[in-house]
Order: structure tokens, then C-alpha cells, then sequence
């Protein structure tokens, strides 16, 4: 299955070269030429619009994607996973883990001018930690017990209990203090600033020319909602966008020789999710029945053309430290076990589900209708219900209104705990209802753990939790295809989910 990421792009870049010589590519010989490169403006094709422009509460993993180039944390992360400085440009933790230090670095503006001092850091800690229902936090800033500021650029930050992962978090957003304009004027620090939105059509980014690290090669960067995938295509043979992240296969063959395709992997955790408070989900055997009914393998052949990673749990595979290989086959494709799994259940004959896909995510979509066909297999009836990205995003993930989803879920920040704690009972983002005690409790094991090696082992048996009780069907970490039109420059690919426009250029 692990076919060479490489032998996907040779293999994409001949059939388009193929595709077009035969006068066939992207969409026919009548299509638009596209205009000529632009030397610093790019436009950049999103799948849905963004959730929020207040940086605390955004939930929408694409909405973090772009608003990652407008605002920065204390540190932010590297694409080798590291965590680097940023709004800090120092720190300490002491021997007991209990307080961070923070230098700031001198002179970093917000995007209105302000000078950033230590007072806009405590002001941005306390509101995360505040625990306001509008502001998406975890319980990682729930454990900050005090905040001190000795002048303005030095932070100190006691926590109630010792941490191992604390200075992950710390990639959240730091933003004025006492500014109230967030939600329609968003201020950053990052190297891009926001200009505007215009609701469910643009967003637009303006190079911040007082970035503290030097200004972007890029001035302007448009980035364009296109929901609909069949218009995607369009969009980028017509000139309008000259880079759309997450394709599918299809999408990339077809795109033409004005395009390369750049891979690398989604670094998220794409299953079939499961309310676990509804019948007959709130069943362990009915859920254990779809896991065996389900050949990962054929999904990722089928609908991917073989290329992605099958996964057992709520893990992937950048997470080499915490990824427990062994779970992705715990299930093996079994529709005998699985149709007297659904016996001893009470479902002899099966019964009928819905999945709830957003109709913006062709992968998600592609996704489902292979499992349609595998759960027929043993006598289930499964039906795709198509939603609009924001219908999907308040009915089915904040009101927890649905039978099954696909999606994918990633990290936010690069730790375990990022990945594991929305399925402990009380978390506010634990949308499937997972409630299981033994899970709480390895998770409370391990945020009071000091050794690093046995938190690991916590985590894993975390996931060993999930993947014995089903709490979903899992898939794939799936492979990330990027269309970048030729000229365009500096893409780079992160272990979260963000795309970097700080480093972009086009050739001259």
C-alpha cells in the first residue's frame, strides 16, 4: 500500500502532461488561459469560509490553516515539528515543571502598531483560561494558576500542576489586551494582517511590513471559499487561484501542465465517527461490528487510488513517539464477526444509519460511499447526508446532532494530549460522547505524570481504549495533494494543519 509519495506526483505529472497533449487537460482545449504569475500577489483556494476571526475561537481546522499566518503565540511551530520562539524569544521551565519564564522578544507589533509588552501576553492567558462558553479552550490553560508580569517583557507562569506539554499550548494567540474587536478586526502579530471577509466568498491578507522577522516576499494573498469541488478545477485552469490544498486524486490528474502537484500527508485522523449516546451506537458490539465490516485497505484503494495511511486509533503516524502501529489492524476485515456482532446486539438484520458528510470535502464524500457499499455486506443500510460546511459544523460538531460523520481531526498543537482529550467525558469538543471511565482516568494519570517515558505509555494505552471499545471507525491519515501553479515557490508542509504563506514567492 505504502506506494512512494513520489510515484504518485511522476505518476500525475505524466498523465497531465498526457492529458493535455491529447488537447483533453483540465477541462477541455476551450478553457482560460491563466494569467501570467503575479510578482507578490497570490490567490489561494479554501474549501469553506472561516468559522471566526477571533483567534480563541476558531474551531474549524481550515479556519487555523490560513489564520496561522495572522497570529502567533509565545512559539509557534516549526515544519520539523519543533517548537521555535515567536512572540517570546526566550524561555526557562523550572526543574519541576511548575513555572515558565518568558523573555519577549523586544519591539513586536501588533498588526495596528501597539508594541506587544507583557501585559497583552497575561491579558491573552486569561482569557483562555477564563473558561467564557464562547472561547474554545482546553483543559491545559485551565491549570494556570497564576499569571505574573515583573516589567513588560518578562512573563511568568505558574501552573497548579506540573506539565510536560504546557509550552505546546502556548502556540495560542497573542492578542491585545482589552481589544474588542476581534471577531470583526482581527490584530495579530503574524506576518500577514487581516483585511477583510467578505462572507462566504473571500478573505484578504495584507503583507505585514513590521513583521519582527522581516516581511514577506508576498503583498497581498486573496484567499477564495470554493465549496462546490467541482468548481475547483475551474477555479485554477481559469487563473483565478494559484494554489488549493487537500485534492483528490482525480483533481490531480486532471489539473494540466500549468501546475505541480506537491505531497505530503494531512496529519489528521480520518474516520467514521460515532455518537456514542445514540442507539444503537451507545452499543460497543454494534460499533465493533462496523469496525470489522470495514476494509480500510479498500478505501484507501478505492477512493484514493492507494495512496494514504491506514490507522488504527486516535493517532497518526508524524506522532512516531505515540502511534501505535499495532491498533491498525486490530479489526481486520471480518463480515462473518461482524454479522453475528450485530446478532448478539439485537440487529440480526442489520439496521439503518445515516452519515453526515460536509459537502465541501470530496475526500469525506469519497469516503463515505465506500463504506455505504462495505456495510451493505453486512446488512446495514447506510444513507450520506450532504450538509453545508457551517451547517455541519454547528449541527453535527458543536450540537453533537448526528448518527455517524466522516471528517478528519487533527492536533491543533503537536501533542498527544491535543488528539486524546476531546474524548474524555466532561471535554467540550468531545463530540462523538465518548464516556468511558477507564479513559478519564489514564488521561488524569497522565497530566499528573512527570516522567516522560511513562506518560507515553499512558497515552498509548489511551488509544488502546479507543480502539478496543470502538469508539470509531478509523481510516487513514490521508495523503495531502497541493496544487501549485509553476512559478509559485516555498511550499512547505507542517506536522499540524496550517498552510505556511510566509515563505511563498513567485520566480521572477
Amino acid at each position: 500500500m505504502k506506494k512512494p509519495f513520489l510515484a504518485l506526483v511522476l505518476g500525475a505529472a505524466l498523465l497531465c502532461g498526457l492529458l493535455t497533449a491529447c488537447g483533453s487537460g483540465g477541462g477541455g482545449s476551450d478553457a482560460p488561459a491563466p494569467e501570467p504569475a503575479r510578482a507578490d500577489t497570490l490567490y489561494v483556494g479554501i474549501a469553506q469560509d472561516l468559522d471566526s476571526l477571533d483567534p480563541h475561537k476558531m474551531v474549524a481546522a481550515g479556519t487555523k490553516e490560513i489564520m496561522f499566518n495572522v497570529f502567533e503565540g509565545l512559539v509557534k511551530p516549526a515544519p520539523s515539528g519543533d517548537l521555535i520562539p515567536a512572540v517570546a524569544e526566550s524561555w526557562t521551565i523550572s526543574d519541576d515543571r511548575l513555572t515558565y519564564t518568558f523573555n519577549l522578544r523586544p519591539g513586536v507589533k501588533f498588526h495596528n502598531g501597539a508594541i506587544v509588552t507583557a501585559s497583552d501576553v497575561a491579558y491573552s492567558l486569561q482569557r483562555l483560561s477564563s473558561g467564557d462558553a464562547d472561547i474554545v479552550s482546553v483543559d491545559a490553560f485551565s491549570n494556570i494558576a497564576a499569571i505574573e508580569t515583573p516589567d513588560e517583557m518578562t512573563v511568568v507562569i505558574q501552573l497548579a500542576e506540573p506539565s510536560n506539554e504546557f509550552l505546546s499550548y502556548l502556540t495560542a494567540a497573542v492578542v491585545p489586551a482589552d481589544y474588542d474587536e476581534l471577531d470583526t478586526m482581527p490584530v495579530g502579530t503574524g506576518p500577514f494582517r487581516f483585511v477583510s471577509r467578505t462572507a462566504q466568498e473571500s478573505v484578504v491578507l495584507e503583507r505585514f511590513d513590521d513583521y519582527w522577522a522581516g516581511p514577506a516576499a508576498l503583498k497581498t494573498v486573496t484567499c477564495r471559499v470554493i465549496e462546490n469541488s467541482d468548481s475547483i478545477l475551474m477555479s485554477l485552469q481559469s487563473g483565478a487561484v494559484d494554489l488549493f490544498a487537500h485534492l483528490t486524486i482525480t483533481q490531480a490528474q486532471q489539473l494540466g501542465d500549468d501546475f505541480r502537484v506537491e505531497q505530503g500527508a494531512m496529519n489528521l485522523v480520518q474516520a467514521l465517527y460515532l455518537n456514542n449516546a445514540v442507539e444503537p451506537f451507545n452499543d460497543v458490539r454494534v460499533r465493533q461490528a462496523l469496525c470489522y465490516a470495514v476494509d480500510k485497505q479498500a478505501v484507501i484503494d478505492l477512493a484514493f487510488d492507494g495512496f494514504g495511511f491506514p490507522i488504527g486509533s486516535s493517532m497518526y503516524p508524524a506522532f512516531s513517539k505515540y502511534f501505535d502501529d499495532s491498533l491498525t489492524d486490530y479489526y481486520p476485515h471480518d463480515t462473518e464477526r461482524a454479522k453475528q456482532l450485530l446478532a448478539d446486539a439485537g440487529y440480526p438484520d442489520g439496521f439503518s444509519m445515516t452519515i453526515t458528510v460536509p459537502s465541501n470535502y470530496q475526500p469525506h464524500l469519497d469516503t463515505a460511499q465506500v463504506l455505504v457499499e462495505q456495510f451493505k455486506e453486512i446488512g446495514v443500510n447506510a444513507e450520506i447526508l450532504p450538509v453545508e460546511w457551517e451547517t455541519w459544523l454547528n449541527d453535527t460538531y458543536l450540537g453533537r446532532n448526528f448518527e455517524t460523520t466522516v471528517i478528519g481531526v487533527d492536533a491543533s498543537t503537536m501533542t498527544a494530549r491535543a488528539l486524546l482529550e476531546r474524548f474524555t467525558s466532561t471535554a467540550g469538543n468531545n463530540f462523538i460522547n465518548y464516556n468511558h471511565e477507564d479513559y478519564d482516568n489514564l488521561f488524569a494519570q497522565a497530566q499528573s505524570c512527570t516522567d516522560d517515558a511513562e506518560q507515553t505509555a499512558l497515552y498509548r494505552d489511551m488509544e488502546r481504549n479507543l480502539t478496543e471499545n470502538a469508539a470509531n471507525v478509523y481510516i487513514q491519515d490521508m495523503a495531502d495533494l497541493l496544487a501549485v501553479r509553476d512559478g509559485l515557490t516555498g511550499v512547505q508542509f507542517y506536522p499540524i494543519y496550517v498552510l505556511d504563506l510566509y515563505g511563498l514567492s513567485w520566480q521572477s
